[in-house]
């Protein structure tokens, strides 16, 4: 348990749960803002700068055994000022001291400790270190930088133009778009790396990257690619019956460490459900796989139980610890079980639920716990134990219900209950998507809800967005995935709701996106806007990881919205940027997915489909639940709509359905099957 708490820090003025978790430490740690980096500059005194989030393991470990630490404290008081930063809220920051670790020491990971010179140059960094280490290290840097503090000035002044080559995007106009083929032989390269029986690539940990498989996804589909559908539908399978998935409650965590996704690092992201409840429902429109459909109804069952505010906001994070019953702060606590306690608590459908959650070697973790994971389908299950597929179903659901009371018992982990605009807008992406494809009222009920949230609390005055919003206060200006996230998910719910004003929503931020972000020499987007300048680089951020990168989502936006509004020259930035990107995709395709996926995307035929008269809700309901990635929708029974795909179409008593492509249409259908006729056989 941590040490009484007898001091406070001025992080005791901060709202980011992750930095008043740090306010009671005896470092005299600051939040970052322009006042204490001029008090370094004023002080001649080096920054030590150190990044976490509130669900680290690692970040907790290493506050008990260093920050909390008056001897450590001493340290680190005496010559530096001490920033602890939440990288959720800064993401900003985050990009640029993570590249200065890598670039240092080859790889990165949290908590992200930096020192650097007084106007924020890095010149060393490391992970989790040891409290002795820690004191070592801090105590020789600070005599190097007294004793001879040129050398220390040229190492930082070497990372800081290093730090601005990494992130330079080459441009040359004379690049062609990437082709087809290209994309062919891409994935046929990557599919080298696929773990074809337990899904993902091959090694250990394991994270699942929904942008990767969305793409691969897509790919297999309009390629007609067996092997690769095989593949993703292999990933995705494994990955709900794994222990990365929570059978109990719903929902996803970070991911495994394991090759076979049994044991998570049990934190249990926002962004990480968003964009997987957005996959599986995909997966479950193109496969009808009912185990897809499960997943993303418990996943959105966790997100309303665990991160939904009363505001319509959804919180950003539970912690990988809880506290046992003995008191002590433990990884996976809440959710590990003991054989003996499903004994009891089961009874006679114990054996069945052993063999179906393999409470024996297979999901055997450590100190007597398993954690719940499958391995087999249940029909083989169902016929080994002589009873049918559904009348096991019913068991399993049964059983997991007990748990999930026996589990609310417990000590839950705790809850980082800011709530971030970006990650918000990747949740409304997942709604949706579920409701498109699952035809759940319900799920577009809390999407409208959420939209409206971030309409009336995260909107700014200038029409730009904020990043955070925790106890009624939003204090920190969007970065470019806010936008970009919150305007695809405004989108998805337009195409949904065919309420125009998400639309709007979108275009207007999408304009103030080109105003405020716009890098003139490649066509991207600055992460943060022309009005932020204290950070020591202004970053491009483009390579897609578990998210896909601001910019490659600020591009799909744009091209969906080319097709929706085709008189605002979307379609020229758009063409402007795919050529700059060419390169880096080209380079390292498996860091650009999202990139990869819209190349392929212009290198088909994409679609507008309208549909406009009386019944257009009934029709558009027919066609949505369709997986159709190369379409998007717009639709209205009004007369009279500025929308330009809509304006002139209305027929007096019909419904009409158009099919277009770069706004050229096919002559008008009445029956939907008709529409995906058109759809699916004009190349």
């Amino acid at each position: 348990m941590p040490t009484p708490q007898k001091h406070t820090n001025n992080l005791i003025r901060e709202s980011s749960p992750y930095l008043l978790q740090h306010a009671h430490n005896p470092v005299n740690w600051e939040a970052w803002n322009d006042e204490i980096l001029q008090k370094a500059k004023k002080e001649n005194k080096l920054i030590l700068i150190s990044i976490g989030y509130a669900a680290c393991h690692w970040c907790h470990v290493m506050e008990h055994e260093c920050f909390e630490d008056e001897e450590v404290a001493e340290a680190m008081n005496a010559h530096f000022i001490n920033i602890k930063v939440d990288r959720e809220e800064r993401p900003d920051i985050d990009h640029i001291y993570m590249d200065a670790l890598q670039m240092m020491t080859g790889s990165g990971g949290w908590p992200l400790n930096i020192l650097a010179l007084p106007d924020g140059r890095p010149f060393w960094g490391a992970t989790f270190v040891k409290k002795h280490e820690w004191i070592q290290v801090l105590n020789q840097l600070q005599k190097l930088y007294v004793d001879d503090p040129n050398k220390i000035i040229g190492y930082a002044e070497n990372m800081a133009t290093g730090l601005k080559e990494i992130n330079t995007i080459t441009t040359d106009e004379n690049q062609d778009s990437i082709q087809e083929s290209e994309i062919d032989t891409i994935v046929a390269d990557w599919s080298k790396y696929f773990d074809t029986f337990l899904g993902g690539y091959k090694r250990a940990p394991k994270f699942m990257m929904p942008t990767n498989l969305n793409f691969l996804q897509y790919y297999s589909h309009a390629k007609q690619d067996s092997t690769v559908n095989e593949y993703v539908n292999t990933t995705l399978t494994r990955m709900a019956w794994g222990g990365i998935f929570d059978h109990v409650g719903g929902g996803f965590s970070r991911y495994s460490v394991d090759t076979k996704w049994h044991v998570p690092h049990f934190e249990k992201m926002l962004y990480d459900n968003g964009l997987l409840i957005s996959l599986y429902a995909n997966a479950y429109a193109a496969t009808k796989n009912e185990l897809y459909k499960s997943v993303v109804e418990k996943s959105i069952v966790f997100l309303e139980e665990e991160l939904l505010d009363k505001s319509n906001g959804f919180y950003s994070s539970l912690d990988a610890d809880s506290l046992t019953d003995d008191n002590k702060l433990v990884e996976g606590a809440f959710y590990v079980w003991q054989e003996e306690q499903l004994k009891q608590l089961l009874k006679d459908d114990y054996a069945l639920f052993a063999h179906y959650f393999n409470i024996n070697s297979y999901g055997y973790w450590e100190e007597e716990n398993y954690v719940l994971i499958r391995d087999g389908e249940a029909l083989e299950i169902a016929m080994k134990h002589s009873i049918t597929k559904i009348e096991l179903q019913e068991i399993i659901t049964k059983c997991l219900s007990l748990l999930k009371i026996e589990r609310e018992k417990r000590n839950k982990p705790r809850l980082d209950n800011k709530i971030l605009t970006s990650w918000n807008g990747l949740t409304l992406k997942g709604l949706t998507d579920a409701y498109r494809y699952l035809e759940d009222e319900r799920y577009l009920n809390l999407a409208i809800n959420n939209a409206d949230f971030i309409v009336d609390n995260m909107i700014t005055a200038a029409g730009g967005l904020y990043r955070n919003f925790k106890n009624g206060k939003s204090t920190i200006p969007g970065f470019l995935e806010d936008y970009a996230s919150v305007i695809d998910g405004f989108i998805g719910l337009y195409e949904v709701s065919f309420n125009e004003k998400w639309l709007n929503h979108s275009l207007e931020l999408t304009q103030y996106v080109i105003e405020n972000f716009s890098d003139p020499e490649t066509g991207l987007f600055f992460f943060t806007s022309e009005n932020e300048g204290n950070l020591i680089r202004k970053t491009l951020e483009v390579a897609d990881n578990v998210i896909p990168s601001s910019n490659s989502m600020m591009a799909h936006n744009l091209h969906k919205l080319s097709k929706y509004f085709p008189e605002d020259n979307f379609d020229g930035r758009l063409h402007q940027i795919m050529k700059s990107m060419r390169p880096s995709i080209i380079e390292n395709p498996q860091n650009h997915a999202n990139w990869l996926h819209l190349a392929q995307l212009m290198s088909e035929n994409f679609y507008e489909l309208v549909v406009i008269g009386e019944n257009f809700e009934l029709i558009c309901k027919s066609l949505l639940k369709n997986y159709l990635p190369n379409v998007i929708f717009a639709a209205s029974n009004a007369k009279n709509s500025n929308l330009p795909l809509l304006m002139n179409r209305y027929v007096m008593n019909k419904t009409l359905i158009y099919v277009c492509n770069h706004g050229s249409c096919q002559m008008p259908v009445e029956e939907p099957s008709k529409a995906l006729d058109l759809v699916t056989t004009i190349i």
